[in-house]
């Protein structure tokens, strides 16, 4: 049996119908730059974070209709450290909204966040958050950008108890819980009664981490099969700090797997 122990997450990557129209939406709406990019997909950079983008023509679009709940849904949150900045300069892309109106500052409960939840042009979900007093709040007193880094990629989950498991068992490290709820999380979410329980799960290594999101209030759509080759199919791409194989204790690469909602993880080659 071979375990994977994770080390931090190294990148996101993210299926897209048009490579050109994918690069153009990050780097021009959210700040990203391009450190490579072949015929079929690119390597952009914010901070210190990463995503790729693959270009997969054929690849079936989001299932509709789609919600913040949606079992398939996975959206990365993108620090600033101005939100009205940030935000201009993202409306001016006119993308898909998720959240109804303005950013929305959410309760002290929060750490007082300010949010805004959107789609790229592929459809993929993505948000901006300001949270005052976070390590974000320190790397823009020297940085001089408006847009950061990565925060935390987050997870429609339908279980936390099964998802808990599975991620501990690959060495994400359990952190703080909470219940969001109220009109700004359902503004945000664009979900008229949202309560979504919040678990944190980090990693050894420095970088993003993950948030599941557990929504009490609306049960999810049904599942739908994303195929590796879809614009829903975003990976989740894990370091790992060894792979262990239980039966004779040898380390050796392993290939992509799914979490206990279908959502895809892809290990790196130690």
């Amino acid at each position: 049996m071979i375990t994977p122990i994770v080390s931090h997450i190294a990148r996101l990557t993210l299926n897209v119908h048009d490579l050109d129209r994918a690069v153009g939406f990050y780097v021009g709406a959210l700040g990203f730059t391009v450190e490579a990019m072949a015929n079929d997909r690119a390597c952009l950079a914010i901070g210190l974070q990463k995503i790729e983008l693959v270009q997969q023509p054929h690849g079936q679009p989001y299932p509709v209709p789609r919600a913040a709940n949606d079992p398939w849904f996975q959206h990365f949150a993108i620090a600033v450290a101005d939100m009205d900045t940030a935000y201009e300069r993202l409306s001016r892309f006119s993308p898909e909204p998720i959240t109804l109106g303005v950013p929305q500052l959410l309760p002290p409960s929060t750490g007082s966040v300010t949010a805004y939840k959107f789609r790229d042009p592929d459809g993929h979900p993505l948000e901006l958050s300001y949270a005052p007093g976070s390590i974000w709040f320190h790397v823009s007193a020297s940085a001089g950008a408006v847009f950061l880094g990565i925060d935390h990629t987050a997870l429609a989950v339908h279980s936390l108890e099964a998802s808990i498991a599975f991620y501990t068992k690959i060495g994400f490290r359990l952190g703080a819980r909470s219940v969001n709820q109220g009109p700004e999380q359902a503004r945000l979410d664009g979900i008229a009664d949202a309560v979504v329980d919040i678990v944190t799960l980090s990693t050894p290594g420095a970088g993003p981490h993950i948030e599941l999101l557990h929504y009490q209030s609306r049960a999810p759509a049904a599942r739908h099969d994303v195929a590796s080759v879809d614009i829903a199919a975003t990976q989740t791409v894990l370091a790992p700090l060894r792979v262990a194989d239980e039966s004779d204790g040898a380390d050796r690469a392993i290939a992509s797997q799914r979490d206990p909602d279908g959502h895809l993880l892809r290990f790196t080659i130690p």
